[in-house]
């Protein structure tokens, strides 16, 4: 029973996220709201991690299956993804690198900014 309780609060607050995404004038994605309204309940404690862990813990050790119908939708259209597959590739590696930059220089201006912070207490 503690299983479906976490289910449906975690299911619940993705259907939170999709009413959200819907009346919002502009469009983000609900699965986008959905995350950010769990981590503001978990920052502010309102909701609490052991609340949703085991659920959560399931879908992550499991996420493959999440991934099966998209799969099954590339070999549908296996005949296209072979006739532009050096552009899919293109596109992946220059997203991998960009992503690898981002990531790299978010660490960098973090590590930074924690830095100048430890100083102004210090000083």
């Amino acid at each position: 029973m503690k299983y479906l309780i976490q289910l449906a609060l975690i299911f619940g607050l993705c259907l939170v996220g999709d009413v959200i995404s819907l009346v919002l004038p502009f469009t983000l994605p609900s699965s986008v709201i959905s995350m950010l309204l769990i981590l503001v309940l978990l920052s502010s404690g309102l909701l609490k991690e052991h609340q949703i862990q085991e659920s959560a813990d399931f879908m992550l050790k499991n996420m493959t299956f999440f991934f099966i119908p998209p799969v099954v939708g590339i070999l549908r259209y296996s005949s296209l993804v072979q006739s532009i597959w050096w552009q899919l590739l293109v596109v992946n590696l220059v997203s991998l690198f960009a992503c690898f930059a981002a990531s790299s220089w978010t660490v960098v201006l973090v590590q930074f900014v924690q830095k100048r912070i430890r100083e102004r207490k210090h000083a």
